[in-house]
């Protein structure tokens, strides 16, 4: 094999992994309409949850919802904060938590099956929070009205609700009456995965017609813990028209707003593992806000839409309007079932599959059924590495032929360096003429590098990303397959367990890297030696460099590397016994620079020839 196309190929696939996001970053929404932050359009549609202290309402305009905004106020314990209001609590196979008569609040949603740590006993995760506790986040919907005048429910609106306690198929239904002939009602309900369904109505008990505007909203407010890599987008994001937009932060910074107009799709935040995303009716146009206020512990980021066409709601009459709350884990499985079912626009890039997308879903799917069958990831993952390579194995095969030939050349081009001398041009050319008399095509043995180049990808996205690759065991010591091998040198292998210093990390090299260094290791020596001297001491280097690149990578990815490994070792051995090849030190030395041609002259000086 010509190991500058093998080095070339390594060199391209970091290069992807480091810069394909940086120098091919998404698309960023439409810029906000240029409009004074806190003040409203005339004649459009009021708003949900504009910050109240920045709102001059003039005469006539719509009301504003009264969303609080957050404050600096130190948190209590959570559970202080839920039982200051009333509450109906819910029980699914996957959620626990409760709704907040007090604003018709979604905001005490856990995970029942997911936990913070690997101890199945420790604290269940929190998605959305109640305001008091540590980083609220929550969902609300709601109206507002044309007439200032009318009241409409609120924050602090306390509802009645018709139980105490909801479950898949037993819905709970809340109602308001606001004094002045509209009764306003929710209609909540809860499956047995992650989906609320949230119907509200109005009935006009009164003698004039009103106009109302439907909305709904989540907020969040703090500062929220992110993974911090270039590769997973965490925050708002949303589908718009069929295009998925990620925003982030800085997006949201010093006022500006971020605004769209959609008929279909879905907006929400998103975490590594879970979300909230609100879903509107598909076949109805809403307007969709995304927005940061406030600084430090008080920064409130809030994403809302509203029906900007308003319903008319005659004497008599009853409005209804609906719309959807996923709040939990994004498991793929469920995620398409609800994209299917409810005929979500595209609801399947709630996960974010990457760049190659097309490639990485169907790895994951063929993932999930290998474990279905297995019961363990990582032996799927092994089995998985197996089909890849059966798969190659064509190509794979002519390219280790290719190499085996190259080996056996190894004597000929160390002949063929001393004769030249230090004439790179001249060597390179008598190269091409022994490739050619021989039949050897050196750039075939970077094919079977090349082509695990997506498939590197593929998996690392879906071990790093998917939830359903969290918390699983493998054998042994590993317990997480998406986490670093926890074993390292700098613990003396789980044996001497201490805090590591930020400074030492990098040298903090887990057991299963220090396999998958040595494999690769074991690999090289089968491979021909560059006859360039410089060139051979780097590929000496390499395994050392892979090992240091791979140690914080999922155990998982470290896994599927050294199995592949093992693997190319067995069938490259293979081959070079079948067609005489030397293997190893046979033929394999590291080459030594050649000597100028000795001229006769005090065994000094010298000449090209």
């Amino acid at each position: 094999m010509d190991q500058k196309n093998f080095i070339l190929a390594i060199v391209l696939s970091v290069l992807i992994i480091v810069g394909w996001q940086a120098a091919f970053p998404p698309a960023k929404p439409p810029p906000a309409p240029a409009t004074t932050q806190g003040q409203t359009q005339p004649g459009a549609p009021p708003q949900p949850g504009a910050p109240q202290p920045t709102v001059q309402p003039t005469p006539g305009a719509p009301g504003v919802p009264g969303v609080g905004t957050g404050s600096a106020t130190a948190a209590v314990d959570r559970g202080q904060a839920l039982s200051l209001v009333p509450r109906v609590s819910f029980t699914t196979p996957e959620l626990l938590g409760s709704i907040s008569l007090k604003g018709a609040r979604i905001d005490d949603v856990r995970l029942a099956k997911h936990r913070l740590e690997l101890d199945p006993k420790s604290q269940a995760i929190p998605v959305l929070s109640p305001e008091g506790a540590k980083d609220p986040y929550y969902a609300e919907f709601g109206w507002s009205a044309a007439d200032a005048s009318i009241k409409t429910p609120g924050p602090d609106t306390m509802w009645a609700a018709s139980r105490e306690r909801i479950a898949p198929g037993e819905p709970v239904r809340l109602t308001w009456d606001n004094g002045q002939g509209l009764l306003f009602a929710i209609d909540l309900t809860v499956d047995q995965n992650f989906l609320f369904t949230v119907k509200q109505s109005v009935e006009n008990r009164s003698d004039k017609p009103v106009t109302l505007f439907p909305w709904a909203l989540v907020v969040r407010i703090g500062e929220w813990k992110t993974e911090g890599f270039y590769i997973l987008h965490e925050g708002p994001y949303g589908v718009f028209d069929g295009t998925l937009k990620e925003i982030s932060p800085s997006d949201l910074k010093g006022g500006k707003v971020q605004k769209a107009s959609t008929t279909g799709g879905w907006v929400g935040f998103t975490d590594k593992y879970w979300m909230a995303t609100l879903v509107p009716d598909q076949k109805t146009k809403v307007d969709v806000t995304i927005k940061q206020t406030g600084s430090g512990a008080a920064t409130r980021y809030q994403i809302d839409y509203i029906n900007p066409t308003g319903i008319l709601v005659a004497p008599g009459a009853t409005a209804t309007s609906s719309g959807m709350l996923y709040a939990g884990a994004k498991i793929v499985r469920v995620i398409d079932d609800y994209r299917a079912r409810f005929e979500i626009q595209r609801f399947d890039l709630t996960i974010d599959w990457g760049w190659f997308w097309f490639f990485t879903k169907p790895l994951f799917w063929l993932l999930e059924w290998l474990y279905v069958q297995i019961g363990n990831f990582g032996l799927s993952i092994m089995v998985l590495t197996v089909i890849v390579k059966a798969l190659f194995f064509p190509l794979a095969n002519k390219s280790y032929v290719a190499m085996s030939k190259m080996k056996m050349l190894q004597p000929e081009m160390e002949k063929l360096r001393e004769r030249v001398g230090q004439d790179k041009q001249r060597m390179n050319q008598e190269m091409m003429a022994l490739y050619k008399r021989e039949k050897v095509n050196p750039a075939a043995g970077c094919l079977p590098i090349l082509v695990q180049i997506p498939v590197f990808f593929a998996l690392y996205k879906v071990l790093y990303t998917t939830i359903e690759m969290r918390h699983q065991p493998f054998f042994g010591w590993i317990q997480d397959l998406s986490a670093p091998d926890p074993l390292t040198i700098l613990t003396l292998f789980g044996l001497v367990p201490w805090q590591i210093p930020e400074i030492l990390a990098f040298f903090n090299i887990g057991l299963w890297p220090i396999i998958m260094g040595v494999t690769m290791y074991l690999q090289q020596m089968l491979n021909p030696q560059p006859t360039d001297p410089v060139q051979a001491r780097v590929f000496q280097f390499l395994p050392i460099l892979f090992t240091f690149m791979l140690a914080p990578f999922s155990a998982g990815l470290v896994i599927y590397w050294a199995w592949s490994n093992i693997l190319s070792i067995a069938q490259q051995y293979a081959i070079m016994r079948r067609h005489g090849a030397p293997i190893g030190g046979k033929g394999g030395a590291v080459p030594v620079p050649a000597a100028p041609k000795d001229t006769g002259k005090s065994g000094k000086g010298g000449k090209k020839d």
